[in-house]
């Protein structure tokens, strides 16, 4: 629930920011989507602990993943992965929307083992971002 407010405060001040009407802004472009990936920046990713595993969520990016070309991850140093994502929904009234049921919007890992996350974001525009976060900082409890 808190990161629903804190993505709904994003979106007014992103939107002030830009100084744009809400609902010219369908959040598909790189243009689009980076103020508000930057202002939710720590809220990227969370952990939880959930039927005995580690859950890696990554709900808050592919709340915004139109604009984005590709999600990475790696955890705790391990080799980079591409995280399977669901196209976006261009041309419909929430492009954004999460739909699959085949694509899960987090990875499992056994219990206790992610100690460090780091996330790469590749927009559309060509530009890159990245995010590193501890255990203790996206673990919820």
């Amino acid at each position: 629930m808190r990161s629903v407010r804190l993505a709904s405060l994003a979106l007014g001040v992103a939107v002030a920011a830009l100084g744009l009407p809400a609902a010219a802004q369908q959040f598909t472009t790189a243009a689009e989507v980076k103020p508000m990936l930057d202002i939710t920046r720590a809220n990227w990713v969370s952990l939880r602990e959930y039927d005995g595993k580690d859950q890696l969520l990554f709900t808050q990016i592919l709340a915004w993943r139109c604009g984005l070309d590709r999600i990475s991850y790696a955890v705790n140093g391990d080799k980079k992965t591409r995280l399977k994502v669901e196209p976006c929904y261009e041309g419909e009234t929430r492009p954004n929307a999460i739909k699959a049921t085949d694509i899960l919007p987090y990875v499992t890992f056994p219990a206790g083992s992610v100690k460090k996350v780091t996330v790469w974001l590749d927009y559309d525009d060509g530009s890159k971002d990245k995010a590193d976060y501890a255990r203790k900082k996206i673990l919820s409890r």
